[in-house]
């Protein structure tokens, strides 16, 4: 052990600020778990609250919590329907752009979008869907439609929220595909020509199974998102007409737990949800290691 330190010790200098930083920010705030087993207030320390044990966990009972976990589990799912097999797609596609200008140009249109914050995003479909000026509805007038309350739609308002997501992040999340792509031995698609492959055959033979690896690490870590489907994203975009179908559990924590001082109810739910994650994230692992041996570990 000693000469294995050793031998890489400018390795572990390397990722040590990474280590501290792990430490600090993720290991030691999770003392702060006993919140969810105690009456907590503002003023107070969380060593000398009381205890109370399951108390903060009655939100369980009520019907409006499990309607939040639907919502949250509609949306999550929905993302990952689309959200998934889109990058891969989309990374598939513009590896086959033989012009290398016109492949930069694609890459850094469809990289583009993540970089705006979700405030700047939420802007812009305010004003695009707007019923007072907004693109969508002059053109849904002009083409003689009735206009549409997207903003305050409970039906719109999760194609909303998928289509924005996939509009911001698809573009960013093929980085990892083409990557892997790039490694991918250049002797294999010529052998594949010389056996008469065409593009799908190859793609089907060579591409995809080259990537396989890196599609088992992306859904394993995708996993625990269907617990979580971003607050930054959902709440600029809430509002009193659509909470029914917006309301998920980061809003929820946010309103009920944070807004209203009920620090323990907040710790409550995120307690169970990063349980949940964790679950799925050793079940996903698991089960990709026995289909393909491909896993975090």
């Amino acid at each position: 052990m000693v000469a294995r330190m050793l031998k890489y010790r400018w390795q572990y200098v390397m990722i040590l600020p990474a280590v501290v930083l792990l430490f600090l920010f993720n290991y030691i705030p999770m003392a702060g778990i006993q919140i969810a087993f105690k009456d907590f207030a503002i003023g107070s320390t969380i060593w000398g609250s009381h205890w109370t044990g399951l108390e903060n966990f009655a939100f369980v009972h009520e019907e409006q919590f499990w309607k939040v976990v639907k919502n949250t589990l509609y949306i999550s799912v929905l993302k990952f329907i689309f959200g998934f097999p889109l990058p891969i797609l989309l990374a598939l596609m513009i590896n086959e752009i033989k012009n290398s200008t016109f492949k930069r140009f694609v890459q850094s249109v469809s990289y583009l979008p993540h970089f705006f914050s979700w405030i700047v995003v939420a802007y812009i479909l305010q004003s695009f869907l707007t019923l007072d000026g907004g693109l969508a509805n002059d053109l849904i007038t002009k083409m003689g439609g009735d206009p549409i309350f997207f903003l305050g739609s409970t039906e719109w308002f999760r194609p909303m929220i998928v289509s924005s997501g996939l509009w911001k992040e698809v573009g960013w999340n093929t980085i990892l595909y083409l990557a892997a792509i790039s490694t991918i031995d250049p002797q294999l698609y010529e052998a594949a020509k010389v056996e008469g492959a065409g593009k799908l055959a190859q793609i089907r033979h060579i591409t995809l199974p080259g990537i396989l690896p890196t599609i088992s690490i992306v859904l394993i870590l995708s996993i625990p998102s269907l617990i979580t489907v971003g607050m930054d994203q959902i709440y600029p975009m809430m509002n009193s007409a659509n909470q029914e179908v917006a309301d998920v559990l980061d809003t929820y924590v946010l309103r009920n737990g944070l807004q209203q001082g009920y620090f323990g109810v907040a710790t409550a739910v995120g307690l169970i949800s990063s349980v949940i994650s964790l679950i799925l994230v050793l079940t996903t692992n698991s089960v990709s290691r026995k289909i393909n041996g491909e896993g975090l570990w």
